[in-house]
């Protein structure tokens, strides 16, 4: 891979919950962690601000964010915070901001990925140039640190056209800036009899519903993700489970990637507005075709793919039919795998995007450059 023209100094601030690492908690911490990673074998300068245990920390101890310590597992969950959780993270925030305030002339450019109102406010606070991706539909208090940031240098862009319109409503204009995939790591399996199901085990996700269309065409189904929602789970999931359904935990990419790949088909329920859904593009990858709810960025993901199916949300009829129909004619035409291996490569692939993450980056710091550079004598 050839290296970046001008090597930057990034600040990637990633979401406080999870941890940065394998297996990793869900498609916002793998995007960033694939960032990280990527960004520095460009030749890039990365500095990580990230949950306390994640992988790529350096040694600076203000942009090591706390995570949430729950006095039960079962009390765990994505949505809400234990008690004190807020105010630590709030303080978290406020140290790496006068860190990089007292340190700005090292950094370019915040790469920002978090879900925190603070890091958008960088740009006016600490003058630095930052870029926000929105990796959600619009929350508020980024809604409300948006409007304070108009006359700085900043830059938002969105994963979706879905979800760029939706901030778009609220005021937030962005750039839409797909997410893609290690297309090297995520490699093309030879499929199998069983169907899968991956992502954050949560009610929005709704894996109960990948197993009632399943049970409903007479399929086996495998379900793999991190339980976000222990409730949900024990309540909706597991009596759900059983001879057409198996639940195999969290995984790490290698041992996620040989279930998909050795699948017959994927689904993905969404019962929300799904900005991506990183899943369909990894499996997609991996030559498995995908049947999903049409929602949010689905579409967008699936586009131009040959093996794939949309149908209206909450519709385990239809979804059932629809991935039982791409399951057959993957037995019988066994190059459509091939063939959705290729496309996913083609759309994607961090390959097919790097140069234009650079740009944004490169572009956004130019302000940060401009100051650097020598005074011009005439």
């Amino acid at each position: 891979m050839n290296r970046a023209a001008r090597p930057l100094r990034v600040l990637v601030v990633a979401p406080s919950r999870y941890p940065l690492r394998q297996p990793h908690a869900g498609g916002l911490e793998a995007c960033v962690w694939d960032r990280v990673r990527w960004l520095r074998t460009r030749g890039h300068d990365v500095t990580l601000c990230a949950a306390d245990g994640s992988d790529y920390l350096g040694d600076v101890p203000e942009f090591r964010l706390p995570t949430p310590a729950w006095t039960r597992p079962e009390e765990s969950s994505d949505t809400d915070y234990p008690l004190g959780y807020a105010g630590a993270v709030d303080a978290a925030f406020e140290a790496a901001r006068d860190r990089l305030i007292a340190d700005r002339h090292l950094y370019d450019v915040v790469d920002n990925h978090s879900l925190h109102p603070a890091p958008i406010r960088w740009s006016r606070e600490a003058e630095i140039p930052v870029v926000t991706t929105l990796h959600t539909p619009p929350l508020e208090p980024l809604l409300e640190a948006a409007g304070q940031v108009r006359d700085s240098p900043h830059r938002f862009v969105a994963v979706s056209q879905a979800t760029a319109r939706a901030w778009s409503v609220e005021g937030v204009d962005a750039f839409v800036f797909p997410n893609g995939i290690d297309t090297e790591q995520w490699t093309r399996g030879d499929g199998g009899p069983s169907w899968v199901w991956s992502g954050r085990v949560v009610p929005e996700k709704a894996p109960h519903l990948a197993i009632e269309a399943a049970r409903a065409v007479g399929a086996h189904l495998v379900l793999a993700g991190r339980i976000g929602d222990v409730d949900y789970f024990e309540q909706e999931v597991v009596p759900r489970l059983g001879p057409h359904a198996r639940y195999v935990g969290p995984l790490r990419q290698p041992d996620l990637c040989r279930l998909v790949g050795s699948s017959a088909v994927a689904l993905v329920t969404p019962m929300w507005e799904e900005p991506f859904g990183l899943v369909i593009a990894e499996a997609l990858a991996t030559g498995t075709p995908v049947a999903a709810f049409d929602i949010g960025g689905v579409s967008e993901v699936l586009a131009g793919m040959p093996g794939s199916a949309t149908v209206t949300p909450g519709d385990v009829v239809a979804l059932g039919k629809a991935a039982a129909e791409l399951a057959a004619r993957g037995a019988r035409e066994p190059l459509t795998r091939v063939w959705t291996r290729r496309a996913a490569v083609r759309q994607h692939s961090l390959a097919q995007r790097y140069r234009e993450v650079e740009r944004v980056l490169s572009h956004t710091a130019q302000p940060v450059a401009a100051r650097r550079a020598p005074a011009v004598s005439w």
